[in-house]
């Protein structure tokens, strides 16, 4: 995890209390980047080790979704892999996205990180006790976060922020040892 996230006594206290995981999609598990064929298709790179830290976090114990404003079949199909089922896509309101998933689920904001990058993030970031954003995020995004990753989006941002949870959570070592003994 970055310096920034390892150094406040208070953003471990946050981070020890999360029980559910929130990402945007375009600019955080991607670079923001899309890829337009000439069929119409949409084309996204994900970052693999993103993914496996997504895995790992959900292994834990804690609960992962995205919220997107975009759609696209191809989001579905990777948060599908990832066995993340929470996915909501298409939203213009990420701040009621956030609160209905809450209630879906009975977890308190405080219990919620969100993590993202620009302004249509800004609704669900300040509905949750600890809003994250990536390295390469709008400065506003940046200014209303608690903690902002040493990666940038698509590059390694949600296994940053993955393994700090865990680490706060003292569940980082499990996981490793599951890799480190086999």
């Amino acid at each position: 995890p970055g310096d920034v996230m390892k150094t406040s006594k208070k953003l471990l206290e946050k981070a020890a209390a999360i029980k559910l995981a929130v990402f945007d999609v375009d600019g955080v598990l991607t670079d923001g980047s899309l890829y337009l064929g000439e069929n119409g298709n949409e084309y996204k790179v994900f970052n693999v080790r993103d993914g496996l830290g997504m895995g790992m976090l959900l292994d834990s114990g804690c609960k992962l979704a995205v919220i997107t404003g975009r759609s696209s079949t191809i989001v579905a199909e990777r948060m599908q892999a990832l066995g993340i089922e929470h996915v909501y896509q298409g939203q213009d309101d990420k701040g009621a996205a956030l609160l209905d998933l809450a209630g879906k689920l009975h977890i308190r904001p405080e219990e919620i990180l969100y993590v993202g990058d620009d302004l249509i993030d800004l609704p669900a970031m300040s509905r949750v006790g600890l809003p994250i954003a990536v390295a390469d995020a709008h400065p506003l995004v940046r200014e209303k976060a608690l903690a902002v990753t040493e990666a940038a989006g698509g590059r390694g941002a949600a296994r940053e922020v993955c393994e700090f949870i865990m680490q706060a959570q003292g569940r980082l070592q499990a996981r490793l040892e599951n890799y480190l003994n086999n």
